[in-house]
């Protein structure tokens, strides 16, 4: 009993510690809703061609092989058409990637399916170069529609037209493309040869004076309206050098709208009101543009869903599809399927797939195991030309493009993780050179980037608290800067040896970093000196074998639940003292750059000494990187107080203080894309997941409905507890050593938390609601008076703790009643946890 008054204790003060107010700084920009009169309902028989006299431009982006998805669009073009509606059908980029059912034919495919669709004008996304610039032209060839394209060249020329113009109702409507200068290093350079992308760095400005070019002939060419049909995006990444569609919006005057692609964005206006519309990636909205043709302006413009779905996740209504056009998409998923859907192998954990935070930010298991498999297949071949403790494996995190589920795995699901076609390939680099690479690879982190490092055979450290020391100019053909020093990247290891900066090195990478793509020109220069060659083995065809062979058909929990490790962080604390003539109109902006990222023990601290005597409270503005809308940053001050979150600007985050204060900035993902903001638990995954008490599944789903077991719930309660110290070892049978539960149980059986059965745990059994009841009542309940009894129909072994939990209010029943032995699912475990923290 001591024990858990002991622990009720300390749970109070872990209470105080997580009861933060929680404060969302940039929401993103909201979807237009579209007007229930044009597509969601009949029109009424007197408005039968509503849009008599109008012209509707629908557009797409980012559609990466999501095929069907073309087949709503035409349906909704001919929906438009019969309503009176002239309309023309545009595309903002990258058709010709993304998926085997377009990736198999190299984009061949996708021109197919735009022109059964009936697109009138597109332009180019950075993966319509991801075969080559003879095949891209190839595929344009075959197309019905106008490509059109301004700022890449080849022999001084544009290699598209730059715009065009297209007249509906006697309005002229002038489209210009602009493509990412990215594309130059995310496109494998080998491929790009001789293409000239214009930018802005070194302090260039010809992606604007391009622009401002285009406005000018379109305008003279008598251009009613211009539209900018964009593969720029707005991502933070492309923020530097002014490569997003908002900087080219603020640089150049007359274009009246932006439809965007590049960086998968679901918008209607940019951060500051910029017109601005993207619809996302795979097509999950349609794009709507209102033309008055008397006017001769934009009426009204939104996004149109595809799909609706309730708050379980269940499609409830679906736009229609044109019969032809589905006909043509089912007919090539078909072929694909034939040819790559035969299963060859079974993974036990979700391998994962997102972006940011994911692949592009930090260490993955998905990256582990395609290195993993790039260094087998290089050394089941024999030596090379260093010693096999000399010999390691990067590939960049952006050409990990899909996740890999639970359950069978496909050749088509290899294929969608790796759609590249890349190659595995060998660099002998110096250990000075392999820090460049690394240190080049993550000077953003953790904000996203394409070329960020997943490794094997290296341990490294990176310390987010310094600041990147960038060359003065770009790498050559490149947008990226190397580094002048190396500040960042620390090399704590390779293969458990010491790092030597003057030993040469193996590196397994892919035939795209060999070649200088993303931020690896140090091993470019490295290929090109004839230090290195290319296998040959496909990338995807590398880890099938790995898988089959050397895994022997099982991407197994124990070797790939979690990444290895490979990676870890330092962070420098800040002390910074403000002064009085520091303090302007009570305010004071403090000279730092800190890191916010979703793990409290890697947060930086920064302490703050104000003047002497200062009675007013002063607002202090704190500059966080890598904090977007899918985040909740709280701050806890030297006692674990509450600290008032007032604001954040473009720098960062605006505090109170009115004192002295240690500060830690932490950042935790709270938003998930299977909790919508109306689901009835979205305030309890929220509240958990702020404190770091559950997590998602993935990087982007939380997994409301799904079921908890005995292990999930035992790891929660333990998060919440602090993580205490115990003896305990070896507690239950079936509970083994060094798994993600292992601590959790073992603690939780040394304070009587929990008892399994007999000798065993059941550590995948579904926890019931009486079992969690039984859990909570012995951490926090067992010590109170006899509770009043209830009738709940809970086991007589339960009785007693299902009673506490209803009197507290902390167990609902509803028509069903208590549903004692039915099993819990992840939200109703965050609402009781709330409920008793709130308690």
């Amino acid at each position: 009993m001591r024990k858990t008054q002991t622990i009720f204790a300390m749970v109070l003060a872990i209470v105080m510690v997580f009861a933060l107010s929680i404060g969302v700084f940039a929401e993103a920009p909201e979807t237009t809703e579209a007007p229930e009169d044009v597509l969601l309902i009949a029109p009424a028989p007197e408005a039968e061609t509503p849009f008599t006299g109008k012209t509707v431009i629908l557009h797409s982006n980012d559609v990466h092989g999501a095929l069907e998805g073309y087949a709503y669009i035409a349906a909704v073009k001919a929906d438009f058409e019969a309503k009176g509606a002239e309309v023309i059908l545009a595309d903002a980029g990258d058709f010709s990637q993304g998926s085997p059912l377009v990736s198999i034919s190299k984009g061949e495919t996708a021109i197919d399916m735009m022109n059964a669709a009936g697109y009138d004008v597109v332009t180019l996304g950075n993966h319509e170069f991801d075969y080559g610039y003879e095949q891209l032209m190839a595929n344009l060839e075959k197309g019905t529609f106008k490509a059109i394209c301004a700022d890449v060249l080849k022999d001084g020329k544009t290699i598209l037209d730059p715009n065009v113009i297209i007249e509906k109702g006697g309005v002229k409507i002038g489209f210009f493309g602009l493509e990412t200068p990215e594309t130059l290093t995310k496109v494998n350079p080998g491929l790009i040869k001789g293409i000239t992308f214009l930018n802005n760095t070194d302090g260039k400005t010809e992606l604007y004076d391009c622009a401002a070019e285009q406005v000018k002939e379109l305008k003279e060419a008598g251009a009613d309206l211009i539209i900018g049909l964009f593969h720029l995006g707005v991502a933070d990444e492309s923020k530097t050098d002014g490569h997003r569609s908002m900087d080219v919006l603020a640089k150049v005057e007359g274009i009246d709208l932006v439809l965007d692609g590049h960086s998968h964005s679901v918008m209607t206006e940019g951060e500051n009101g910029e017109p601005i519309q993207s619809t996302g990636k795979y097509l999950p909205n349609i794009g709507v543009v209102v033309i008055d043709n008397e006017s001769k302006t934009i009426e009204d413009r939104y996004l149109v869903p595809v799909k609706t779905t309730d708050e379980e996740g269940n499609v409830v209504s679906e736009l229609a599809k044109d019969e032809a056009v589905l006909a043509k998409a089912q007919e090539i998923i078909a072929a694909v399927d034939e040819q790559y859907g035969a299963v060859f192998a079974v993974s036990e954990v979700e391998l994962e797939g997102n972006a940011a935070p994911g692949n592009r930010t930090q260490e993955t298991n998905n990256g582990n195991l395609i290195t993993d498999a790039m260094l087998w297949s290089v050394l089941k071949e024999g030596e090379l030309a260093v010693p096999t403790e000399n010999v390691v494996a990067i590939t960049n995190g952006g050409g990990i493009r899909a996740p890999i589920a639970v359950g069978d795995i496909s050749m088509k699901d290899i294929n969608s993780v790796l759609p590249f076609g890349n190659t595995v390939a060998v660099i002998y680099v110096t250990g000075a050179e392999l820090l460049e690479a690394l240190e080049a690879s993550t000077f953003c982190t953790p904000t996203k980037i394409g070329g960020y490092p997943q490794t094997a055979g290296i341990k490294f450290n990176l310390d987010l608290s310094k600041p990147y020391d960038a060359n003065a100019e770009t790498y050559p053909d490149s947008t990226y800067y190397g580094p002048a020093s190396i500040r960042r990247v620390t090399i704590k290891s390779v293969n458990g040896k010491d790092f030597d900066e003057t030993a040469t090195y193996a590196v397994v990478t892919n035939n795209f970093c060999a070649a200088g793509g993303d931020t690896y020109y140090a091993f470019k220069r490295a290929f090109d000196a004839g230090d290195g060659f290319d296998t040959g083995i496909p990338l995807d065809e590398a880890v099938m074998s790995y898988v089959t062979e050397e895994l022997k058909g099982v991407i197994s929990a124990e070797k790939y639940a979690e990444p290895r490790g490979d990676l870890t962080y330092e962070i420098e604390n800040y002390s910074v003292t403000v002064a009085a003539e520091d303090i302007v109109d009570g305010e004071v902006t403090l000279d730092v750059t800190m890191f916010a990222i979703e793990d409290a023990a890697h947060a930086a601290t920064l302490t703050v000494d104000l003047p002497d005597g200062l009675e007013e409270i002063i607002e202090v503005e704190i500059p966080v990187e890598g904090v977007t809308a899918a985040d909740v940053v709280y701050l806890v001050g030297e006692d674990g107080e509450e600290l008032e979150l007032t604001g954040m600007t473009e720098r960062g985050l605006t505090i109170a203080l009115d004192g002295d204060a240690v500060l830690k900035i932490v950042r935790v993902k709270t938003a998930f894309e299977d909790v919508a903001e109306d689901y009835w638990g979205a305030e309890a995954v929220t509240f958990m997941a702020a404190r770091g008490l559950m997590r998602g599944v993935n990087s982007k789903d939380f997994a409301p409905a799904a079921t908890m077991d005995r292990a999930q719930i035992t790891t929660v309660l333990y998060r919440l507890m602090g993580e205490l110290d115990f003896e305990t070892t070896a507690a239950f049978t079936d509970v083994e050593e060094g798994q993600w539960y292992t601590d959790a149980i073992n603690w939780a059986a040394e304070f009587g938390i929990v008892e399994g059965y007999g000798e065993t745990f059941g550590v995948s059994d579904p926890v019931t609601r009486e079992q969690i009841a039984v859990m909570l009542w012995r951490l926090f309940g067992a010590a109170e008076e006899e509770e009043e009894a209830v009738e709940t129909g809970a086991s007589e072994w339960a009785a007693d703790a299902m009673s506490w939990a209803v009197n507290n209010g902390l167990l609902q029943g509803n028509g069903h009643g208590y549903n004692p032995q039915g099993v819990a699912s992840r939200a109703e475990v965050a609402t009781l946890l709330m409920r008793i923290l709130n308690l």
